[in-house]
């Protein structure tokens, strides 16, 4: 059967390009190797959060405010909220790049920051023991997104606008002209004139179909629910939030619908092979401990474990995304490499690859995201 774009891999990006390009009035196939919202990728999880003044570089900001307009629209258009505006706080060492980055990107674009000392911060979440040499960037207009929401509903809307989605098809052979992709899953095989690549841990295995390698690096993450007081803890009176430590950098969220504190670490991680099952959050001893560890330096009045999960982090040497057109064929767009900070971005990201496969280039600056930059 023919298209006018095949999406292998319908998770966050995926999906979003599905929707833009359905929105369009392109003829869509979307495949993906599970369900969508599925626990084999970086989706799951119930909730992302979505910053503005970008620790991670000033270059973000505008993408991320983009994709704040989207996320808008988006709800506009399903009647659901998929946003919550809990407001960030970011708290590290003031003399650290990521502080550093927050404070000049809100500066640079005329974002309300509020910048707090270690006593102000305890005074207004007593939840919160902040050691004093450590400041705060509260951030009220950012929050959390409900990210398999999100996704349900990119899904939904796309193929109401006529895309069709394949789950559980394996993709097992690509092959690519400047003119025409073919994709073949077990059971059967398309054709259409572009094509997109946004499948995560799993890039590398595709691209190597069509002549490509990039520098990715999948690697297994955790977090993890505890109980808390929700007067202290709860969503109505406590942001999500990003600590850098001296021990690493973690992340997480508020009580949501009472459901407990969400935590996780940004960095470290152990490599994967993304075809093989990872090692489920209770069996490894050291990912509820690290957890336990942050909590009772920094939020000391969270109580149990109640559960925790795993998901998948692909990473590019430098932490930076790789968004781009395939440097042989033009009609292909590749998306990979998000680092455990994409999802806030998946909306934008989404409309730039639509961009990408039907005008071969986007208003939007990519120039970051360039695959080139690694040769």
């Amino acid at each position: 059967m023919d298209y006018d774009v095949i999406i292998v891999g319908a998770g966050s990006m995926g999906m979003a390009a599905g929707y833009y390009l359905s929105l369009a009035g392109k003829k869509v196939l979307l495949l993906d190797s599970n369900n969508p919202p599925h626990d084999k990728g970086s989706h799951h999880g119930e909730t992302r959060i979505i910053r503005h003044a970008y620790g991670e570089g000033e270059e973000y900001v505008p993408l991320a405010l983009q994709s704040q307009k989207l996320w808008y629209e988006l709800e506009k258009e399903t009647g659901k909220q998929l946003f919550l505006k809990t407001g960030v706080l970011n708290v590290g060492k003031e003399s650290s790049n990521f502080m550093q980055n927050i404070i000049s990107s809100s500066k640079r674009f005329s974002l309300p920051i509020e910048v707090m000392n270690a006593e102000a911060i305890k005074e207004r979440w007593p939840g919160m023991e902040i050691p004093t040499d450590f400041i705060g960037c509260y951030e009220s207009t950012s929050g959390v997104l409900r990210c398999e929401d999100c996704l349900k509903a990119y899904r939904e809307l796309a193929i109401t606008n006529g895309a069709t989605l394949r789950t559980n098809s394996r993709v097992t052979s690509l092959s690519v002209t400047e003119e025409r992709a073919t994709v073949s899953t077990e059971s059967h095989s398309f054709t259409a004139k572009s094509l997109i690549i946004a499948v995560g841990a799993w890039s590398n295995q595709l691209l190597s179909m069509i002549d490509l390698e990039l520098p990715l690096t999948p690697v297994r993450k955790t977090f993890a629910w505890f109980g808390v007081d929700e007067e202290l803890y709860g969503e109505e009176n406590f942001p999500a939030f990003s600590f850098e430590t001296s021990n690493g950098q973690y992340y997480g969220f508020p009580s949501i619908q009472r459901a407990g504190l969400k935590l996780g670490r940004h960095d470290g991680g152990n490599t994967i092979n993304p075809d093989q099952e990872m090692a489920p959050f209770e069996e490894v001893r050291e990912d509820q401990a690290d957890l336990t560890q942050f909590l009772s330096n920094y939020m000391p009045f969270t109580k149990e474990l109640l559960y925790g999960k795993t998901c998948t982090y692909t990473l590019t040497p430098d932490e930076d995304f790789i968004v781009d057109l395939h440097p042989k064929y033009p009609n292909v767009a590749i998306a990979a490499g998000f680092s455990g900070h994409g999802f806030k971005f998946s909306s934008a990201i989404g409309k730039i690859l639509s961009e990408l496969v039907i005008d071969r280039k986007t208003k939007a600056d990519i120039g970051l995201f360039a695959m080139k930059r690694f040769n």
